[in-house]
């Protein structure tokens, strides 16, 4: 069963990397505004962005609101594509403010089902994004997707009727029961194990997931 191969894997990588602690941010604000600027950039990258904006006195909805547009691209200029990403910034600051009087509390507050739509109406927030702020952000258990679990989970042989990013999310949210800490922890642990092992070429020698792993198993013949 798909319920228990995913249970199987889950503990297998667990067991090899330990708790991953995700996502790295002093705040719901500091998630959402990482999960933002981690499009198309290197994590460490983003991280000399967030100093910026933490050494600005801006790393706040009202900070973030106030600041012109210009100067908020100059702070997060590290995370690369800093103009479209400010503007990203903006938009999402000013549907808190627009929709929810400047109170993220209010906003998070909203089941993943009334938020989610709002956020992929937003500018620049696309299914990843804004799975990664109901589920880091907002403590919601949606499964998040991205290129390091198809990759991974296509040579498991594990993969959906349609590839889609919903029709991924289905798999994962259909077989696992609905635990936010559990998610977390498992999409965590999954790209710790695409960058670490199961990169574009996997390093299948050692790997927790060989005994699982058909394309692991035939590379090593």
């Amino acid at each position: 069963m798909i319920t228990l191969h995913l249970l199987d894997v889950y503990d297998r990588i667990f067991g090899a990397y330990g708790p991953q602690r995700w996502w790295p941010g002093d705040s719901s604000f500091e998630v959402i505004v990482g999960a933002i600027l981690t499009q198309s950039a290197a994590w460490g990258n983003v991280e000399k962005a967030i100093t910026n904006l933490k050494a600005a006195g801006v790393l706040s909805v009202e900070g973030i609101y106030a600041l012109p547009e210009p100067e908020l691209a100059q702070l997060i200029r590290p995370s690369g594509y800093f103009n479209a990403k400010a503007a990203k910034l903006k938009a999402l600051v000013n549907l808190i403010y627009e929709r929810f009087d400047g109170s993220l509390e209010a906003m998070l507050s909203l089941p993943a089902a009334e938020l989610r739509p709002l956020l992929l109406a937003t500018h620049g927030i696309g299914p990843e994004t804004a799975d990664a702020i109901l589920l880091y952000a907002a403590g919601q258990p949606v499964f998040v997707i991205d290129a390091y679990t198809r990759r991974t989970f296509s040579r498991l042989g594990v993969t959906p009727r349609r590839d889609t990013y919903e029709g991924w999310q289905q798999l994962f949210m259909g077989a696992l029961p609905p635990d936010a800490g559990m998610f977390n922890e498992y999409h965590a642990l999954i790209v710790r194990h695409a960058k670490d092992v199961c990169g574009r070429e996997p390093r299948c020698t050692g790997c927790p997931l060989l005994e699982v792993c058909p394309t692991g198993g035939r590379g090593l013949r």
